[in-house]
């Protein structure tokens, strides 16, 4: 009986680090599939917001420009692969991609804490008028791929 114990645990050790193994050598997406904005909004809309608001939005539209803009000649919808674009998927160049997201994820955590600090501080009109400007740089990213 301790013998079957055993056994069933060895394979079952064996199957999850299998499970885990496919999952890293999996091709990953350039853009994060968590890249989006929920919903665009109207400046009357945005006027009727609290500051609080409107700073969680602005953040919110920063990180996924951030996320988007420098992957454009890429793409600008998450699921785009390295293998899909011909790119070799070997060990550098996901390690590379890696380190990119690493080094995104640090930038956008300073970035965010700056912004929690001193957006406070800036004119709500102002605030309004830079959301509005990113989510129509956000939209025009979906035509982007019109020009090609």
């Amino acid at each position: 009986m301790n013998r079957k114990i055993i056994f069933f645990s060895l394979v079952f050790l064996l199957m999850v680090n299998i499970g885990f193994a496919q999952k890293k050598n999996e091709p990953k997406s350039i853009i994060s599939d968590k890249v989006s904005i929920t919903k665009y909004h109207d400046k009357e809309e945005l006027e009727r917001m609290q500051k609080g608001e409107l700073l969680g939005l602005y953040i919110e539209r920063i990180e996924v420009l951030i996320k988007t803009l420098p992957y454009i000649a890429f793409a600008t919808k998450p699921g785009v692969t390295m293998t899909s674009l011909g790119i070799p998927d070997n060990k550098d160049n996901r390690n590379m991609l890696d380190d990119e997201f690493d080094a995104t994820q640090e930038y956008l955590k300073k970035s965010t804490e700056f912004q929690q600090t001193m957006l406070p501080y800036s004119d709500t009109s102002k605030l309004i008028a830079a959301i509005l400007f990113y989510e129509e740089t956000l939209k025009s990213l979906h035509e982007y791929s019109e020009f090609h």
